[in-house]
């Protein structure tokens, strides 16, 4: 059986980044990174390629290219963890052994957690960046008007800002085309806020208002009708919908009963729901929730102390972004080379920093950082860029997105140093 001192799973973001900045800082530690894909894909972007304006094959370069060169590449599907035993149980290649373990393979999108969700992709009823932000661009250049509703269910997903920027992008590119006075855009979320950050949320507010977007908070969808055309919600608390903005163009609802509400579509853009990978979710390391169980500044299994999760599958009470894993693949390091040299795991630094860049418009961008607290904890090196409000739609921090972040993903982040 083939034994690593640390075996990561997960060749994206979070397991790449371990691998980097563990090889520069300790040349001698054996790693393997377990990783089927032959592609590495910035995902940051696909909001952008969803909205025309950013190329997707510039999203997609090969995992070779990034995996460092002494770090042993599997690739394979990890298919089950055997924490008890300090092993892996890979697709092809049977058990293989550790001292440690780093489990990193984000989450999947559970296409069938909605019904008709399948039916309506496989159709091409329904779109979703998560899935192919191509299919958005192509829908959203065929709509003429009508109902466009975007939405998101009750799992945490991956970038929970990225389906609304979806639908301050498209009402924009409505905007543009002069469509958007025979159009009723539909922003439907079952949380009861648009953003969890009040001085984030105080401008996203006057982004809805300015784009006269339906807001409906306390909505979570539950199934599409593909064949009417018609997605239905539940509403998830009691109580009147005190969030809806837009005194403009009547939306007509069907109310059924109490609790459930029909709405037509004639464009249809939502978030899967997502939850951990099947290994993971049926494995000893996760939590009620299926969720990797971790301790929330150290990201150190709270189960088995020679584990550690971070990313995507860890159940942290924050965003899972690219920007989280920034700030917790240091620490996971730090934690790791101590472990090798007999120490103690004792750097529990991470305090829930993420970002979120909420593309309010084409040529424009909040930057939404907050940690566990929800504060707000704007990046002091913004003034360098001669930003000094990113609670505000700025064109350069859409400059940011564009362009800035994924030279920095692919030439700093990838590369094991840290920005």
């Amino acid at each position: 059986m083939e034994k690593y001192q640390v075996l990561i799973i997960g060749g994206g973001t979070a397991g790449i980044m371990v691998a980097s900045q563990m090889r520069k800082k300790n040349k001698k530690v054996s790693i393997a990174i377990v990783e089927p894909s032959e592609n590495h894909y910035y995902q940051p972007a696909f909001t952008l390629v969803g909205a025309g304006a950013f190329d997707y094959k510039k999203t997609m370069r090969p995992n070779a290219d990034y995996i460092p060169k002494d770090v042993t590449w599997i690739k394979e599907y990890a298919i089950q963890l055997n924490p008890e035993k300090n092993t892996i149980t890979t697709e092809k290649s049977g058990e293989i052994g550790y001292d440690y373990l780093v489990v990193a393979p984000g989450l999947v999108n559970n296409l069938d957690g909605i019904e008709g969700l399948r039916e309506g992709l496989e159709k091409g009823l329904v779109c979703s960046n998560y899935v192919d932000p191509n299919k958005t661009w192509e829908l959203l250049q065929k709509f003429n008007g009508g109902n466009a509703i975007f939405t998101q269910p009750t799992t945490p997903v991956k970038c929970g800002g990225a389906p609304q920027k979806t639908a301050y992008l498209s009402a924009h590119y409505f905007k543009k085309r002069g469509i958007s006075d025979k159009t009723n855009v539909v922003f439907a979320t079952p949380g009861s806020v648009i953003f969890g950050v009040k001085i984030i949320a105080d401008t996203l507010m006057q982004v809805i208002g300015r784009y006269n977007i339906h807001l409906k908070t306390f909505y979570a969808p539950v199934k599409i009708d593909c064949e009417n055309k018609i997605i239905r919600f539940k509403e998830v608390s009691t109580g009147e919908n005190s969030c809806v903005v837009n005194e403009g163009n009547v939306l007509k609802e069907k109310h059924i009963g109490n609790e459930t509400i029909e709405i037509p579509f004639d464009f249809l853009h939502l978030a899967p729901p997502q939850e951990a990978p099947a290994f993971v979710k049926n494995s000893s390391l996760v939590n009620g929730a299926g969720w990797m169980d971790v301790n929330h500044n150290s990201m150190q299994s709270n189960k088995y102390p020679n584990v550690f999760g971070l990313g995507d599958v860890a159940a942290l009470p924050t965003a899972k972004t690219g920007a989280a894993i920034r700030k917790q693949v240091p620490v996971v390091v730090d934690n790791l080379l101590k472990l090798v040299n007999n120490q103690a795991a004792d750097n529990v630094s991470y305090e829930g920093y993420s970002s979120c860049p909420l593309v309010t418009g084409y040529g424009e961008m909040v930057l939404a950082e907050f940690n566990y607290k929800s504060e707000f904890t704007p990046d002091p090196k913004l003034k360098q860029m001669l930003v000094f409000n990113s609670n505000k739609p700025h064109w350069r921090l859409w400059f940011l997105k564009k362009y800035m972040l994924p030279y920095l993903y692919w030439n700093k982040m990838m590369k094991g140093e840290n920005v």
